[in-house]
């Protein structure tokens, strides 16, 4: 495949991803604020929990559609359509089973949810079991005819399961306001939810039948034995980092509310609101680029693709610092304006939120490049590592000074395994040398974003700013300081002298699309 190809897919998939992140964020906000009036902050912190532990269900997933869709990338190239068929068969097959043992698992749950709230809240909520199973069937029929997803997706058109997926997020949270306004009811609440999930799988399975109407045929090779053990080795060494990732990014809450209190996790996911919400556009931004990646693995040299990583992991920092210090510097005018000024956390503990949020997304670049080069299995224990310490630190600090020492123990354990570890593997791997050079650079852009943001927090503070209005200035401000000074600071550098390059072909290349659009 042509690079401008590759090019174009990535942008039509990443601006579509980012303006429906953009438009489900708003609305997010807006179902937010019913929320909290009609049911108040006792099921805003059910809600958050509940979506934890049923995070945690999915690792019955054992991350094996990551592993699908990079074997995905090649017979995508070369149109192997009978290898393909394969797959997408063996994808059905294990996806029906993980919904159907996520649903039996959750079931088996729901007579020891006391042991994940504090013994005085147990009973504060109503029909606390069917509320739990409702959470529990979203998250197993999501499984069912999800898995042609992985196709389009894979086919670098990502951009249609995403409209999808927002068309019906919009959808979902409009009915769901009217329920809040006219019944103030939960449990109905939910029950769209469900609806909404099931509705839009059926509606992406059938738009993936019309684009590959082969996906039909009953006749089906038998995978190759090479093929399935690849695949097996793969998912052996992606249930490690699912995991991983499931203890460090699903714990937090329920530790919270076991440590803590369920309101104080009411609080806390206000927050979290708004970096999940980044987290996705991010998420969706990178991703956008991870089946172009993987078709340019296959297709180009290493040299070429290294060369491709630094700009990316430049596009990737500029994102990171100018989102993180915008964030540190205006997030607490947001919340007081929208939910109110007991909703605001202790200014530490919103320190090491956005520190932990940075850390993540730093590292998009490298995990974006792992997945494209399927270098599951070399870093497979680090995500056991990484899962044991921060469970344990978080535990220990969280009971002896609270809510803080629960992100400090993320902090620690992301700083001990995965920021180091996870370009290690990248950089001898999949470059074949050292990674020096990407951890030089990691220290001067972690630098230049903690400089930049005590810069832009004592601007903020000495301009006294309040309200929703005092918010949106401040992310102005934060925006254009911080763009500015990334400006002056690395505009010598390769990296950003070739981003300014195909940022000018790309405004050429759209300015061409309209003028023979409007001929």
């Amino acid at each position: 495949m042509r690079a401008e190809s590759r090019t174009k897919n990535s942008l039509i998939n990443a601006i579509t991803a980012m303006a429906g992140q953009g438009i489900s964020l708003i609305i997010s906000f807006v179902t937010r604020i019913i929320f909290i009036q009609q049911l108040g902050n006792v099921y805003l912190g059910i809600n958050s929990l509940f979506t934890n532990i049923v995070g945690l269900l999915s690792l019955a997933e054992l991350g094996i559609g990551s592993s699908i869709n990079y074997s995905l990338y090649k017979p995508l190239a070369n149109k192997n359509i009978e290898k393909i068929k394969s797959l997408m068969n063996l994808y059905k097959k294990v996806y029906y089973a993980i919904g159907t043992i996520i649903m039996l698992i959750g079931i088996a749950m729901m007579p020891f949810l006391d042991f994940f709230m504090k013994n005085t809240e147990t009973n504060s909520v109503p029909n606390l079991q069917v509320i739990f199973l409702l959470f529990v069937l979203n998250s197993a029929v999501s499984y069912f005819y999800s898995f042609k997803r992985a196709l389009i997706i894979s086919d670098q058109k990502r951009y249609i399961a995403t409209i999808y997926r927002y068309a019906f997020y919009i959808l979902m949270n409009f009915a769901q306001i009217f329920v809040l306004i006219v019944t103030q009811n939960f449990i109905l609440y939910l029950i769209l939810a469900l609806l909404c999930t099931i509705f839009e799988n059926l509606c992406v399975s059938h738009k993936a039948n019309r684009m590959y109407p082969y996906l039909k045929d009953r006749k089906i090779e038998k995978l190759k034995q090479s093929d399935a053990t690849e695949i097996k080795k793969n998912t052996l060494a992606l249930l490690f980092h699912k995991i991983g990732s499931s203890v460090v990014n699903s714990t937090d809450n329920i530790l919270i509310s076991k440590i803590v209190g369920i309101v104080v996790v009411g609080i806390y996911s206000n927050y979290l609101l708004i970096t999940n919400a980044l987290n996705i556009v991010i998420a969706q931004f990178f991703t956008a680029l991870t089946a172009s990646l993987g078709n340019l693995a296959v297709t180009e040299t290493t040299k070429k693709s290294e060369e491709i990583f630094y700009e990316i992991f430049f596009l990737n920092f500029c994102i990171v610092c100018i989102i993180s210090i915008s964030i540190f510097s205006t997030i607490d005018l947001l919340i007081e304006s929208w939910f109110g000024y007991d909703m605001i956390l202790d200014r530490g503990v919103l320190i090491c939120i956005i520190i932990n949020f940075y850390l993540y997304q730093i590292r998009r670049t490298v995990l974006t490049y792992r997945d494209a080069y399927g270098l599951f299995w070399y870093d497979r224990y680090k995500a056991l590592i990484e899962a044991f310490i921060n469970l344990l630190v978080s535990v220990i600090l969280g009971w002896r000074i609270g809510l803080i020492g629960i992100f400090i123990g993320t902090i620690i354990s992301t700083l001990l395994t995965s920021i180091w570890i996870e370009p290690y593997v990248l950089f001898k791997y999949g470059f074949n040398h050292s990674g020096k050079k990407y951890y030089l650079t990691l220290i001067i852009y972690t630098i230049f974003t903690a400089l930049v943001c005590m810069l832009c927090e004592s601007i903020i503070k000495i301009m006294n700013l309040c309200g929703f209005l005092g918010f949106i200035i401040g992310v102005i401000i934060c925006t254009l300081l911080v763009s500015g000074l990334i400006i002056l600071a690395f505009s010598h550098t390769n990296e950003f002298k070739s981003l300014k390059k195909k940022i000018k072909k790309l405004f050429y290349f759209l300015k061409i699309e309209m003028k023979y659009k409007n001929a």
